[in-house]
């Protein structure tokens, strides 16, 4: 006798608390397809993606195995199934692409595991020699993260914090539970939440990796490495561009120059890839950024350019990291996002954005209903063609 659970989606403040593995294999399909579409271009053979199981991450393993042939291995810090609960997206994301690449002829390897970890940093080095033929050509890394054990003192634990500097800031955001525009006010950070999210969220981490796989000798001639970073426009400024998250940025562009003069000798390369605002589960929960993302959307549904980040990162390895239609800006930063804020497309979303406040919210604003409708895909809901049922056997023969 067949039996069938009912999934229900729950939402908690702007976090969502549940999903459905169908369609988060349906939005998969969805991604590879897009992906397939644009045909072949020479790009990395073997990658080390770190973050790889949701977002830019797991856009960047698909980009590299469907449109470039790509070996990858990833890693996430996901959770798995465990009784009733059916984990995380991003674990049946790594489940899902490990399934589509093998089937493809692809080598598709998962860890599940603390990225900042020194364990994790040998556990890849591992993988690499073992299963990688020894050396990676291209290393991603792609992590928003809330803390981070110190790697010398592990007693001591680095908490990363969204706030501004110096002042107060008072910003206008959405709940996404309810359904509503809140004004919120963030008090400014302190130095040493400054210096913890600087940690966190900065290049040290990103300079650790390559230090170690340089150490252990797994490294391909003209290996490439990316840090994927975000500047956003004038109205995230006060708690973005201005404050903490902005500060570690920058810690991580001069992370970039320095392993570029380690790489240089060996013809490899050390980028930053500014990227454009797109639906996230961490962008979510920043003050004042979804407000800002619905304005943008509907200034795009109207102008288009609108991208999700599987084809912001396709066209980002395609044509810059290794094709010949680089977008750099005067620090040498790769610019994806520059169609985004371009003084054409700033202008509409500025005189829109005045009109989105709490007491005219509403929830036919087409903005909103192409910001929340990205925002439950992520975890595999509101997606066409699926239900929100599953039957015995759905989830059976799959491996992480």
């Amino acid at each position: 006798m067949m039996t069938h659970v009912q999934l229900t989606e729950k939402i908690t403040g702007n976090v969502a608390r549940s999903v459905n593995p169908l369609g988060l294999r349906a939005m998969m399909t969805q991604q590879m397809t897009a992906i397939t579409n644009q045909g072949t271009y020479p790009g990395p053979r073997r990658v080390l993606v770190l973050g790889g199981s949701s977002s830019y991450g797991l856009a960047s393993r698909l980009t590299a195995t469907f449109g470039a042939g790509a070996d990858t291995l990833s890693v996430g810090y996901d959770r798995p199934p465990q009784g009733e609960s059916l984990g995380s997206a991003g674990w049946w994301n790594q489940v899902y692409f490990k399934q589509a690449a093998e089937q493809a002829g692809h080598i598709a390897r998962n860890l599940n595991a603390d990225v900042f970890s020194p364990a994790t940093k040998r556990a890849v080095i591992e993988e690499i020699q073992t299963h990688f033929g020894g050396a990676i050509d291209l290393l991603v890394y792609s992590i928003a993260a809330p803390k981070r054990v110190n790697p010398v003192n592990p007693t001591e634990v680095w908490r990363s914090v969204i706030k501004p500097l110096g002042r107060a800031v008072t910003d206008t955001t959405l709940d996404l539970e309810h359904e509503k525009l809140v004004s919120t006010t963030v008090p400014p950070a302190t130095a040493t939440e400054l210096a913890a999210t600087i940690h966190v969220m900065g290049g040290e981490d990103w300079e650790l990796w390559v230090h170690a796989l340089q150490a252990a000798g797994v490294l391909a001639p003209q290996f490439k490495t990316v840090l994927y970073s975000y500047e956003g426009p004038t109205a995230t400024a006060p708690i973005y561009h201005d404050g903490t998250l902005g500060q570690a940025k920058r810690a991580a562009e001069a992370s970039a120059q320095r392993l570029q003069t380690l790489l240089a000798p060996s013809g490899g390369e050390a980028l930053i890839s500014v990227n454009r605002s797109v639906t996230t589960k961490a962008s979510m929960v920043i003050p004042g950024f979804s407000r800002y993302c619905m304005a943008l959307y509907q200034v795009e549904q109207a102008t288009g350019g609108h991208e999700v980040p599987v084809q912001q990162i396709d066209r980002l390895m395609r044509q810059m990291i290794y094709g010949d239609h680089r977008e750099l800006d005067e620090r040498g930063r790769l610019r994806p996002d520059a169609a985004e804020l371009s003084p054409a497309v700033q202008a509409q979303v500025m005189q829109l954005l005045p009109q989105i406040t709490p007491a005219t919210f509403t929830t036919d604003l087409p903005g909103y209903q192409q910001l929340r409708r990205e925002f439950r895909q992520l975890n595999g809901f509101a997606v066409p063609g699926v239900t929100n049922t599953l039957a015995d056997g759905d989830l059976q023969g799959l491996t992480y």
